[in-house]
């Protein structure tokens, strides 16, 4: 995790416990790891977090009713997910899209084979926030009855899609808000009215500065 979300944490009382990247996806597969304490939260994976997505679906939804398409970063898919069951519960036709990095398609990889599966190239990348190792089963059982797909965008559309964002409205958006972006920005949602969930601005200000700039 990139620093900006580290101290964000810490000055809000966390104990944080630092961990390869493997050990912190075995945990969320397992649901358990020798390092934790108390109760553990599922970061997608949990009912009551995918709801608190859907609240995101239905104000979509009550300020823009015409919407056509809305794409958002798919990691775990909690949140992608989320606004999909609520789009669905109220009615609209809207098509929801998970937007994955190149460096990591887990959800498109699944939907090309047809059932959950691990990334078999997944590399890191300073798209932090999605693009994880696989779909968890679950996951995945919602994935693919209420998405209509998901978008693939390299790295350099997400740096691109971060400098639009940046110079039209001010604002600092992380990989995986860019991600959502670029996949609006992409076509491949479809025409007609198209909202890109900006999911975070949690990205280090040099890193950010160095990607708006280069």
């Amino acid at each position: 995790a990139p620093a900006a979300k580290l101290d964000a944490m810490s000055r809000l009382g966390a104990e944080l416990v630092k961990a390869p990247f493997d050990q912190c996806w075995s945990a969320m597969e397992e649901r358990a790891h020798p390092a934790m304490r108390g109760t553990f939260v599922h970061p997608f994976e949990d009912d009551e977090f995918i709801a608190g997505n859907a609240s995101m679906g239905i104000e979509i939804l009550e300020d823009l009713p015409e919407v056509n398409a809305i794409v958002a970063a798919f990691g775990g898919g909690g949140l992608a997910c989320g606004i999909a069951a609520a789009v669905k519960e109220r009615g609209s036709k809207a098509k929801v899209f998970g937007a994955e990095p190149e460096t990591a398609f887990p959800l498109t990889y699944s939907l090309e084979a047809g059932s959950a599966q691990k990334f078999p190239n997944w590399s890191r990348s300073w798209v932090d926030g999605c693009g994880g190792k696989s779909v968890f089963p679950r996951m995945w059982e919602l994935a693919h009855h209420l998405l209509a797909g998901a978008v693939v965008v390299t790295l350099e559309e997400i740096r691109q899609a971060m400098r639009i964002v940046a110079e039209r409205n001010r604002v600092i958006i992380e990989g995986a808000a860019g991600c959502a972006v670029a996949a609006g920005l992409s076509g491949k949602c479809g025409p007609g009215k198209v909202v890109c969930v900006v999911s975070g601005g949690n990205i280090d200000l040099t890193k950010f500065c160095e990607l708006v700039t280069g």
